[in-house]
Parts: structure tokens; sequence; C-alpha cells
């Protein structure tokens, strides 16, 4: 970390890193996949170190080389361009090698399931993006190192780890540290994962921030996600599966102890919201729905794609949980993408440190956070007699009575009329479902609030819907 701080040009204006080869650049998706790295070659291959390194051939979408460097016994080593540590079909260009090239990224891989194999369970390349899943998950949604000016008019900043040192592990480790440099025009910083490997992968995260303008945008611990449509959309998209999404609702554990559920959406307009908090417990995207029927798709396996979790180091102090949603309408496009935002922008020149903890798996929150009766599934729809009718089912729990006219239903939305609320159980799921109708009128959006509580106590997660008009 001290020689990355030192390298962290802080006080020097931001420099571009050199381009690769423009033959590199100009490689066609099928061409791109035309190379692969030979597992053979893996960094620590042969050794008793507990963990494989992969890396990935630069070009393409990847136009610049990331420094890569081995730490061992205290020293650096570069992990300098080899073309031999790849392979490549007969019909892979001819490209020139120079001392631009370098690997766009690197994938972690450990004996998780079997002694002797060794599976993926990290991906770092792009900009400062990187990926996990929990054993023998499907890749989904990513994180960021920071995400800057997001949503704002001018565009966003996107700052890149432009060089990442692994260390070495230990033959009886069962973890792996990775530091990273990342750098942008309006800032620099050093960043240091600690990632251990398992059902539920969790990574550790360390980092200082050196700001080189005025950063009054800054969005901290980012995560990137696909939804295109479910049950409360699925009348506009013809396709034969129920449901396509990376993740199904943003999870907020805020400083105040309430926990609150954001069905996510794809709205026909940018829609940014934030969830203003003071010192946040926790906050992530989760993948809830888990049957294969809930999507029926057996390529894209989204029923087994990882949800993540985040939970801050220290007091974060004020700001907002910020979601921004973006059109989409194909599901190749990251249309959401959630962080934490400093209320006080960071100063030129200013320092700031910060960690959290990242937990990826089918179901995160339950090792690191207490939760009430979460939501299960939101369904919106037309009724024959006019207006909109929307579903929410809730999971079953050992503090549901069996007589749900105990449970109070709050429930508001906007200036819209809508009805009390119907709590009927559900004989599938054993919960309770809450259904109501609401006339939209003239309204462009409308913003819903449902809880269902016991005694003056909450009985479930706080539900929040932002509905629009389509």
């Amino acid at each position: 970390i001290r020689r990355q701080r030192q390298m962290c040009i802080r006080d020097r204006p931001y420099a571009a890193r050199p381009m690769i080869p423009e033959g590199w650049r100009k490689l066609t998706y099928d061409q791109y996949r035309k190379i692969w790295f030979d597992g053979r070659n893996a960094l620590w291959e042969g050794t008793d170190v507990p963990q494989r390194v992969d890396v990935f051939p630069p070009g393409l979408y990847f136009p610049q080389a990331v420094a890569m460097h081995v730490v061992a016994d205290g020293m650096a080593q570069p992990l300098t361009f080899d073309m031999g540590v790849f392979d490549t079909t007969d019909t892979f260009p001819d490209l020139p090698v120079d001392d631009t090239l370098g690997y766009s990224g690197l994938r972690l891989r450990a004996e998780l399931e079997k002694q002797g194999i060794f599976q993926e369970y990290a991906v770092f390349q792009g900009a400062s993006y990187f990926r996990g899943i929990g054993t023998g998950e499907t890749y989904g949604l990513s994180a960021r190192g920071l995400a800057l000016k997001t949503g704002d008019p001018m565009g966003e900043e996107f700052p890149d780890f432009t060089a990442l040192w692994l260390e070495r592990p230990l033959a009886d480790s069962n973890n792996v540290v990775l530091h990273a440099l990342l750098d942008s025009p309006s800032c620099t910083g050093a960043y240091r994962f600690e990632i251990t490997p398992g059902t539920v992968l969790e990574m550790k995260v360390r980092a200082t921030l050196f700001a080189r303008e005025e950063l009054t945008h800054l969005g901290i611990a980012p995560l990137t996600s696909m939804f295109l449509f479910d049950d409360t959309m699925r009348q506009r998209f013809s396709d034969f599966r129920p449901a396509v999404h990376d993740s199904d609702g943003l999870l907020i554990h805020n400083g105040g102890g309430e926990v609150i559920w954001r069905p996510l959406s794809n709205p026909l307009t940018l829609q940014i919201s934030t969830f203003t908090d003071n010192n946040p417990r926790g906050f992530g995207l989760m993948q809830r729905k888990r049957r294969f029927s809930d999507y029926n798709d057996l390529e894209a396996l989204y029923h087994n794609r990882p949800a993540v979790w985040i939970t801050p180091g220290e007091g974060w102090g004020k700001g907002a949980v910020t979601l921004v949603e973006i059109p989409a309408d194909l599901e190749i496009y990251d249309n959401i993408v959630t962080y934490w935002r400093p209320a006080s922008p960071l100063p030129a020149g200013a320092e700031h440190q910060m960690s959290y903890t990242l937990h990826w798996g089918a179901d995160p929150v339950a090792a690191t956070a207490d939760v009430p009766v979460k939501v299960l599934n939101t369904a919106i729809g037309g009724r024959m007699e006019g207006g909109q009718v929307v579903v929410i089912d809730f999971a079953p729990g050992p503090n549901l009575p069996e007589d749900l006219s105990q449970i109070e239903v709050v429930l508001r939305g906007g200036d819209v009329p809508l009805t009390p609320g119907t709590l009927q159980r559900n004989p599938e799921t054993n919960g309770p479902r809450l259904a109501f109708t609401f006339q939209p009128e003239d309204a462009a959006l409308v913003e819903f609030r449902a809880q269902l509580r016991l005694r003056d106590e909450p009985l479930s997660e706080i539900w929040l819907y932002r509905w629009t008009a389509s």
C-alpha cells in the first residue's frame, strides 16, 4: 500500500496510459474469442500455493494494458506480456507485440469443491470492474472500484485499475490479497482486496482516494447490474421467459435500523432515486428469485446469479444510497447502478480513507445482517374494472402469526386513490400476500410504501416502489 500511495500521482496532471497496437484494438468479437489462456500456464501452477491465476489477452474492449506484479518475500516482480501463455485457433491474425502490450485483467481460481480441481471465483477486468461468485454460481452483476458522475448530464467518468499487485499466498492460506492502483482525470487511489472464496465469497476492501479536483458526485462501493423485466412490466416484452435480470431488488439496512426493499425497474426514462441516510449498516443488489422456473432460461441461468451485500467498515457519515435505473431494450446492457454518495464533496487535494466488505452469494445477507420478513416478489397489472393492481408476496417467518388479521398493513401511495389493501396467505409460499389497487389518473409517477407490522413493531421489510406511466 505504501508503494501504491507513492505512485498515486495526486499532485501531477492526469496522463492516460498508452494504447496497445492498432491491430489488437481492431479485433472483432469473433476474432477475440479465438485467443484464450491455457490453464497449464497459470501463475503458481505446480507449486504448493493454493491459488491459480489466469490472465486475459488485450484487445477489443480493452485497448490499454494493466500493469501486473507478483509480490513475494517483500519484493514485487512484474508479470510481463507473454504470447506463449495463450492458445489460438489457426485463423487468429498475426499481430504485433511491443512494449505497450500487457494483459487486460486476471481471473482467480482455487480448489473449491474437489481437490486438484481449481474453479474460478473472481475476475478483475475492464476499467475498475470486478466480479465474484459463490461456489457453483454463474457470473452476473459487477462491482467497481469507484463511480464518478453517474447519471450526470455531462457524462460519467470511468476510473481504471491501471496496475495490480498479487501477494503470493502461503501454502495453508485460504485467501488471496490483491492491491490495485486506480487512476482517472479527477482522482487517483490505492486499493487493497482480501478475497476469501466459498459458498459466500468475501472481499474485504480498504482504499485511500486522492482528489485531483473537487469530487462533487462520488460513488463509493458501486454495483452495476442488469434488469430487463419481471412481473411488474411483463407486458412490455414479447419473450418466452417470465423474467430477465441479474438482480431484482435493492436492499438497504439504514442507520436508523430500517430494512428497505426496493424492487428494480426498467423505466422508459432515466430514473435516479436517493435514500438519504447517516452511517448505513449495509446495502446491496439482490437476486431473490432462485427457481429455474422463475426465468426458464437454460443458457443464461439467471436463477444462479449471485447477490452482493456491502457492509461499511466504519461510519460513513451522512449521504445517500443512490439507485440509477437506465432504460434498456436488450439484456446485454447493464442498466442498473447503485452506490453510496457522501453528502459532502471531496475537495481538490483531499485524501479520503474507507473500508467495506462485499459478500457474494445466493443469500449473502443471511450471514451479515438480521432482516425481518422478506419481500419475495412484486407483480403489477391492469384490472378489467380500471386502474392497476399491485401484488406483493412476503416470505413466511417465525414471527408471522397464523391469524393474519392480527397484522397491521401500513400502505401509502402519494396522492393517487388506492384501496386499503387485502392480506391473504399464499398457499404456495405459506407467506402473506398483500394486494391493493390504485388509480393512476394523470400521475406520471407514484411513490409507494408498504410494510407489515405486528403489535406496533415492524414485521416485514419496508417495500418501496416507484411506479412510472408507460
